[in-house]
């Protein structure tokens, strides 16, 4: 198995060592350049063709965010993973090629985790979650219930909330109950559906927008009357991320 080809891009010189040094640890990765802004980022993926690219966000020039807009908007655009120490970006980073979002100080063991996803995606794969060409994930999901097995079309699907020890989907056809959890979903389904909470991943291309529930808000969602819950913690995200589907 050829190694991936990695460029880091972080104006800060002692993370992009920090990320170097962890890299130079992983048997099937190859460092093969650091850039310091997105400029300099671009100019060097036109040259080096990178598989995976680990940025930033808060760089000077074109931010992180930027800089993965444009390299989505490739038709085979590297695979993505943020590394930065900011947690609020995360949605609309997932909005974008991403396939990973670590805070920073990241670990060794992160790192890997992050790149053993990478390995299991081709490049079309890592296009936009949007493109009908490479969606990312099941096509379907499979649910036993008392009518038996279902299979529900995840692009009917509006949010994923978890109830207890389940999962709960709603979608065009009503409501139905999955064995599996949030956190495997949200992995399966990385830029497709976004946590707004703890308890719950909405589907990016079914948001309508956000509704105020007294001191909270909730998300409004095409098709169902299920509105999750917004946590305060990624308010800024939603907000932020609704800016990027206007």
């Amino acid at each position: 198995m050829n190694p991936l080809k990695v460029l880091i891009v972080d104006d800060e010189p002692l993370a992009r060592g920090r990320l170097a040094r962890q890299l130079r640890s992983l048997d099937d990765c190859e460092l093969v350049g650091e850039a310091g802004d997105a400029l300099d980022a671009l100019a060097q993926v036109d040259g080096l063709d990178p598989d995976l690219v680990l940025l930033d966000i808060e760089m000077p020039g074109d931010s992180g965010l930027e800089l993965a807009r444009r390299l989505s908007a490739r038709d085979t655009p590297p695979a993505l993973i943020f590394c930065t120490a900011h947690a609020e970006f995360a949605l609309p980073a997932f909005a974008t090629a991403a396939v990973g979002y670590l805070l920073k100080p990241v670990s060794a063991a992160q790192l890997a985790e992050a790149i053993a996803k990478v390995r299991r995606l081709s490049k079309p794969q890592r296009k936009l979650v949007e493109s009908d060409e490479a969606p990312q994930g099941r096509s379907r999901i499979k649910a036993v219930s008392r009518r038996g097995v279902e299979l529900v079309e995840v692009d009917s699907i509006r949010c994923f909330i978890a109830d207890s020890k389940y999962v709960v989907a709603h979608h065009s056809d009503g409501e139905t109950i999955l064995d599996e959890s949030l956190k495997d979903l949200e992995a399966e389904f990385a830029g497709r559906f976004v946590r707004v909470h703890r308890n719950a991943l909405v589907a990016v291309q079914h948001i309508l927008g956000l509704r105020k529930d007294g001191n909270h808000y909730r998300v409004t969602l095409q098709g169902v009357a299920e509105q999750p819950l917004v946590s305060r913690r990624m308010l800024a995200g939603v907000k932020a991320l609704l800016q990027e589907l206007a």
